[in-house]
């Protein structure tokens, strides 16, 4: 039987307050788990199926001596948690130690300045994470990547790309790389660009785009071409095209 303190505070982490008061987050879902069991990350707590349980037995028994296993109904499991239907599990993990951004990047990182969506931060992450970006620099006011539906939308990509938080402009002032920014109908188109070697790619807010504060500092302004009639493009999408179109030309050597 889960405890009830054990249910209260998976509830509580689902809020921000309450996950950086427990340097704690969640992560629902058979897959997110599996890898998370293989991870560098420390789990404290387990919730899941028979099912769950069972089929990954093996990769349970490698995480540290001191993880708590419940075995749950998956209807106390999907009410615990923020997945309407949760068929496998939860974990509670605890948050690595906060670093400071690095400023030595050999390859490629993207630099996110407030990014406000959750669902637009994972599925960021998760298009890092394809084309071999592994890391990302953002502002303090972009969206909890411990959020659960950052968790969620990035689909195991978290493990593998961290997410460190400054304050853009004192970071671009110190970083002697190529600074690529996303601006609507100004610079060089996408398509023809010849990328550098190295750089950061800076991507703005979904409504206003990139602040004029963090804008000064960019080098190369670079834009999609529309063809349509659409207002906007969404930011993870652009995201895509970007690095899409960056990896023609400059394949991964490292970060």
């Amino acid at each position: 039987m889960v405890p009830k303190k054990t249910l209260k505070l998976i509830k509580s982490l689902q809020l921000k307050k309450y996950r950086y008061q427990e340097k704690l987050f969640l992560v629902e879902g058979a897959k997110s788990i599996a890898e998370l069991l293989i991870s560098s990350f420390k789990v404290r707590t387990l919730l899941g199926t028979s099912v769950f349980i069972n089929q990954h037995q093996s990769l349970i028994e490698r995480c540290n001596s001191q993880l708590e296993i419940y075995q749950a109904e998956e209807s106390i499991i999907s009410s615990a948690g923020s997945f309407k239907n949760n068929n496998a599990g939860i974990a509670v993990v605890e948050m690595p130690a906060s670093q400071l951004a690095p400023e030595e990047i050999s390859n490629y990182a993207l630099v996110l300045d407030t990014i406000r969506d959750p669902g637009n931060l994972g599925t960021i992450i998760r298009v890092a994470d394809w084309y071999g970006i592994s890391l990302i620099i953002s502002s303090h006011d972009t969206t909890d990547e411990y959020n659960p539906k950052v968790i969620s939308a990035s689909m195991g990509s978290f493990l593998r790309v961290p997410v460190y938080r400054t304050e853009l402009v004192s970071y671009l002032q110190k970083v002697n790389l190529p600074v690529y920014g996303t601006l609507v109908n100004q610079g060089i188109s996408v398509h023809q660009l010849g990328f550098a070697k190295q750089g950061l790619i800076v991507l703005g807010n979904e409504s206003e785009g990139i602040s004029s504060e963090v804008a000064s500092y960019v080098t190369q302004a670079i834009h999609i071409p529309q063809f349509g009639v659409a207002e906007s493009l969404n930011v993870s999408v652009a995201t895509a095209i970007i690095c899409d179109n960056l990896r023609r030309g400059v394949m991964p050597s490292g970060t």
